[in-house]
C-alpha cells in the first residue's frame, strides 16, 4: 500500500512539474500558408545549404554537456546594471543577458527575443536555469512599438514573457513565418501578430522591420523545422541595427550588409558554440567576420553570459571576440546586463567579465 501511495504521488509530482509542457510546445503552422515561402519544402523549412542541426555520438557528450566542466559558470555574482532615465534622442542598445536586448531610436523602442523566465525550457522545473537574474523587470521598460523574435526555440522564445508583454504593452509581435501559431495557441490576438518570410518587412511607428536569412533550424519539440529562423534589421530614419539571430556562418552577410547597410550597430551571436554543431551556431571569430562581411558600425556581441548551453568556459566567447576585434581595429562594446549603450559613443571596453571565470 505504501508503495502503491509513493507511486502515485510520484507521478503526481511529476504531471504537476509537466502541466505547462502542452501549452509551451505552441501551435501548428498551417501548411498551406507556409508554402508560400520557397524555403518550404515537403512539409518544412530548409537552409540554402543542408546543415547538420544533431551532434554525432563521437563529438558530443551528454554526460560532459550536464555534469562537466566547472568554468561554464561564473564564479561570483555577474554585476547587472539597473534602469536608467528615458532617452528621447539617438541610438542606444540594452543587452539584458544572452539574446534579449532593446533598441531605442529616437524615443521608440523595439524588444528583441525577449527571455524573462528563470529556464529555457518547455518546463518550469527542469532545464538550463539563468546564471544571473534579469536585470529589469518588464514593467521598467519603455513603451514598445514591436517586439521581434528570431526563432522559436525555448531560449529566444519565451511564453511567460510573451504572456506578461500581451497583458502590459499593445506591441505588435513581428516574428518568422509560422511562429504566429504559437503565438495565438498563447492567445496573442491575430491583430497583434505580423509574420514574415525572408527579405519582407514591415512598418510600424517608423520602424522599419525586415526578416532576413540566417543559417540555423527550428523546434520546441521533436518535430523540427515547421517554423522559419531569420535575422533581422531594425531601421529607424537614418539609423539601423542588424540582429543575427541564432546562426552558423554563411556567405549571405555581405548581400545582407549590402541591401540593408550600413549598420550603426550589430548584435551578434557569439557564443554556445561548438564541435558538434558547426553549422548553426558561429564561433566567436565567424562572428566577427561576420560583422565585417555586414559593414557594420558598433560590435555588440551577444548570446552568452545566461544560459549554460555548450561546452565553452563562460568567459570564452566574449575574451575571443575582444581578442579578435583589437586584431582587427574593430568597435565593440561588451555591457554588463541591463546596461545602456550609447552607439554614438559606446566608451572603452573594460573586460569586466574577467574576474569572474
Amino acid at each position: 500500500m505504501k508503495k502503491a501511495l509513493a507511486g502515485l504521488l510520484g507521478f503526481a509530482g511529476v504531471a504537476w512539474a509537466l502541466r505547462d509542457v502542452p501549452r509551451q510546445l505552441g501551435g501548428k503552422p498551417d501548411p498551406v500558408e507556409m508554402s508560400r515561402s520557397p524555403r518550404y519544402r515537403d512539409g518544412k523549412f530548409h537552409n540554402d545549404k543542408e546543415v547538420r542541426t544533431v551532434p554525432d555520438r563521437d563529438s558530443f557528450s551528454l554526460r560532459d554537456f550536464v555534469f562537466g566542466g566547472e568554468d561554464r559558470k561564473p564564479s561570483s555574482a555577474v554585476p547587472l546594471v539597473g534602469p536608467s532615465a528615458p532617452v528621447t534622442t539617438g541610438l542606444h542598445i540594452t543587452w539584458y543577458g544572452h539574446a534579449s536586448a532593446l533598441i531605442e531610436i529616437d524615443g521608440a523602442a523595439v524588444l528583441l527575443d525577449p527571455v524573462w523566465s528563470d529556464r529555457v525550457s518547455p518546463s518550469a522545473h527542469v532545464g538550463p536555469r539563468r546564471l544571473h537574474p534579469v536585470p529589469h523587470q518588464l514593467s521598467d521598460l519603455p513603451a514598445l512599438s514591436a517586439v521581434v523574435i528570431s526563432h522559436d526555440h525555448y531560449d529566444h522564445l519565451d511564453m511567460a514573457t510573451v504572456d506578461a508583454l500581451v497583458a502590459g504593452s499593445s506591441a505588435v509581435f513581428v516574428v518568422p513565418l509560422g511562429l504566429g501559431a504559437h503565438l495565438r495557441r498563447w492567445d496573442v490576438p491575430s491583430a497583434r501578430i505580423v509574420e514574415l518570410d525572408w527579405d519582407e518587412s514591415y512598418s510600424v511607428d517608423g520602424f522599419t522591420l525586415t526578416c532576413t536569412a540566417a543559417q540555423h533550424f527550428s523546434g520546441r519539440s521533436v518535430q523540427r523545422n515547421v517554423t522559419l529562423w531569420a535575422s533581422w534589421v531594425i531601421a529607424r530614419g537614418e539609423r539601423s541595427v542588424f540582429y543575427s539571430g541564432d546562426t552558423g556562418y554563411f556567405p549571405g552577410y555581405r548581400a545582407i550588409g549590402a541591401a540593408h547597410g550600413p549598420f550603426d550597430a550589430v548584435l551578434m551571436q557569439v557564443g554556445a558554440y561548438g564541435d558538434a554543431w558547426p553549422d548553426i551556431h558561429m564561433t566567436p571569430e565567424e562572428g566577427v567576420q561576420a560583422f565585417e562581411d555586414l559593414g557594420g558600425g558598433l560590435l555588440i556581441p551577444v548570446h552568452w553570459a545566461t544560459f549554460n548551453l555548450a561546452l565553452h568556459p563562460w568567459t570564452e566567447p566574449v575574451d575571443r571576440v575582444w581578442r579578435e576585434a583589437k586584431a582587427r581595429g574593430l568597435t565593440l562594446a561588451v555591457p554588463r546586463p541591463g546596461e545602456r549603450v550609447d552607439v554614438d559613443a559606446p566608451g572603452e571596453v573594460d573586460g569586466w567579465w574577467q574576474g569572474l571565470g
